[in-house]
């Protein structure tokens, strides 16, 4: 991280919070450009393309408040919609060490209100919000002398960072780059591919259209791999071919970016209270996110598969499971996160 300069250590001081009352220097900033802010990173979209007819790809300049990202993490990006600021999560694909400006390709969703708005309206001049990043789908720190990157989908874009970090490095190990997509339409980052294939000559890349005739991962592609580490990020049927076939899977990290399918349990007897908006409903089939969203009440989410901790909530007291694990907790006064969490009996959160 970048040392503060003389004046951002001034602005971030406990004497400025003083001075400036309850609404914090930030806000203040923000009245002048809204990318100026010492504590909240913010980024101003710089230039929009169209790689694909379903997708964007935002190329977008930081603030100081911005400490950068590890390739292949998300990072929670916010922006306002007739009023309301919307956070989804998204993966930079560039380099990790490009400070100065990343990219960030969204696909639209028929359903996706953040996605079809950025595809649709994201213009230079945007800002956005964004969040510190997370997650542990990211390069080992001692780089693998063989390593192959698997993508499928928009799951492209972590796998993409990891292979421009690498090449950016000056790393000189075998690297293998295969992505997988419906068609040749939703191919991204073909070109950029090819690039940087015709500069390194230890990267191999290879594109697959699985509807028009390239099939899916096999044994025989993966046994080519031998010994080499393997990055894979889509959905989860790649991602547990990959696993299933791979010669050594304990050399193997994944990220998933589709809910995972679950099935669900009849629901449980009760009543969900959603304190702060004195409303109630009787427990219904589905998460509790999907409870409250038929409710009429809007939490944020993100991921909706337990990744961001977006929607995470204080649960004032009821039993909850957890569908990714099992787990049932009748703590009173925790955190739980609504997008995999089902009541298991009377519930109340604090929404």
């Amino acid at each position: 991280m970048a040392a503060l300069t003389p004046t951002r250590r001034l602005l971030r001081s406990n004497l400025v919070a003083l001075l400036v009352g309850p609404h914090g220097i930030d806000r203040y900033l923000e009245l002048i450009r809204p990318e100026i802010t010492v504590r909240d990173p913010r980024a101003r979209v710089t230039a929009v393309r169209r790689q694909t007819d379903r997708s964007v790809t935002l190329t977008v300049r930081p603030n100081a408040a911005w400490t950068g990202f590890k390739a292949g993490q998300f990072v929670r990006v916010g922006v306002e919609i007739d009023g309301v600021r919307r956070t989804r999560t998204y993966s930079p694909a560039s380099s990790q060490h490009e400070r100065d400006q990343f990219e960030l390709t969204v696909t639209a969703h028929p359903d996706g209100l953040v996605s079809r708005f950025l595809y649709a309206s994201a213009r230079p001049g945007l800002i956005l919000h964004l969040g510190e990043p997370q997650g542990e789908f990211v390069l080992p720190a001692d780089r693998p002398e063989r390593l192959t990157l698997i993508s499928g989908g928009s799951g492209v874009t972590p796998v993409f960072s990891m292979l421009r970090t690498l090449l950016s490095e000056g790393h000189d190990g075998e690297v293998r780059f295969l992505h997988y997509a419906r068609t040749e339409r939703d191919w991204l980052y073909r070109s950029e591919a090819q690039a940087l294939a015709a500069r390194h000559p230890n990267l191999s890349i290879e594109y697959v259209a699985t509807r028009e005739g390239g099939g899916h991962i096999d044994r025989a592609t993966l046994e080519t791999l031998g010994d080499a580490h393997v990055a894979v990020c889509g959905p989860p049927t790649l991602i547990e071919a990959v696993r299933a076939l791979c010669p050594m899977p304990d050399r193997v990290i994944s990220e998933t970016f589709t809910p995972p399918t679950i099935e669900l349990n009849s629901a449980a007897n009760g009543t969900v209270r959603f304190l702060r908006s004195e409303q109630s409903a009787p427990i219904a089939t589905g998460t509790l996110l999907e409870q409250a969203e038929a409710a009429g009440l809007t939490p944020e989410f993100g991921c909706r598969m337990g990744i961001c901790h977006t929607c995470t909530c204080r649960k004032a007291a009821g039993p909850v499971k957890n569908i990714l694990t099992g787990e049932v907790s009748e703590e009173e006064d925790e955190e739980i996160q609504l997008c995999i969490s089902v009541p298991a009996g009377d519930v109340a959160l604090e929404i």
